[in-house]
């Protein structure tokens, strides 16, 4: 059987843990083929970000165009793009980005900043499953994001933008809240004891298109994608990869 393709349009981590080898890695693990549009180009490790490479606009058109004319993308992750202008592009092949998925990466789990909020803004306003975290939620919607109300005024503003669903996930909380066709749910969660989080973020956002792409309704991907997350970080919790915040286990039977 053909597997459903999912693109990943996002940034290069060459610590393997977050962004595009991430983004691969669920996607695999998951049963989808995986193709990829590469915005940045990150010297990164568990330890943090020390250098950041934009991809030229024109090259990430050209990435993009070529999947587009060829594979049959069912669905779409969009992780660090860093540049408005990306966003305008992606803007513009919209009609052809089905189930799109915006993980606003603004700050790698370091604490190194990635990116500004005008790099995202602009997709805000898009019919979008968007998947930011507390401190990107508040950061895109105004308002401090600490507990779970928080959260949920969070995500119902920026729904109310134009977003397709939103969900401000909790991280260490493991409180994810959902807001969907008018209605906010608060998702509970398992705490997993680990310091082994680089890329949950990525992971989660992928593992939400992966599930899109496969015919799930938006909760019911969240709620699958919530899972796998748990799953994965409980597989890796052992890990000793690095010196920082370690990967996922994103192939954990």
């Amino acid at each position: 059987m053909t597997p459903p393709v999912v693109l990943t349009i996002a940034g290069s981590d060459s610590g393997g843990g977050a962004g595009i080898q991430a983004d691969l890695k669920t996607f695999a693990a998951l049963g989808a083929y995986g193709a990829s549009v590469i915005t940045a180009v990150t010297a990164q490790n568990t330890r943090g970000v020390t250098a950041i490479h934009p991809i030229p606009i024109e090259v990430v058109a050209a990435q993009l165009d070529a999947v587009l004319d060829d594979l049959p993308v069912a669905a779409v992750k969009v992780g660090m793009i860093g540049d408005p202008a990306v966003a305008e592009l992606l803007l513009a092949r919209a009609d052809r980005l089905p189930n799109l998925v915006v993980d606003p990466v603004l700050v790698a789990t370091s604490g190194a900043r990635l990116a500004e909020t005008a790099s995202v803004a602009p997709l805000v306003a898009y019919p979008c499953v968007l998947t930011p975290n507390r401190q990107e939620a508040g950061a895109l919607a105004g308002i401090p994001v600490e507990t779970a109300e928080e959260m949920a005024e969070a995500a119902e503003r920026l729904a109310r933008r134009g977003a397709r669903a939103v969900v401000v996930t909790g991280s260490e909380l493991a409180i994810d809240v959902l807001h969907h066709d008018g209605v906010t749910e608060t998702l509970p969660g398992e705490p997993v004891a680990t310091l082994n989080n680089h890329g949950s973020g990525c992971t989660f956002s992928s593992a939400i298109a992966v599930r899109l792409a496969a015919g799930d309704a938006v909760p019911a991907a969240v709620r699958n994608a919530k899972r796998y997350v748990t799953a994965a970080l409980t597989g890796g919790r052992d890990w000793r990869l690095g010196a920082g915040p370690g990967p996922l286990n994103h192939f954990v039977s």
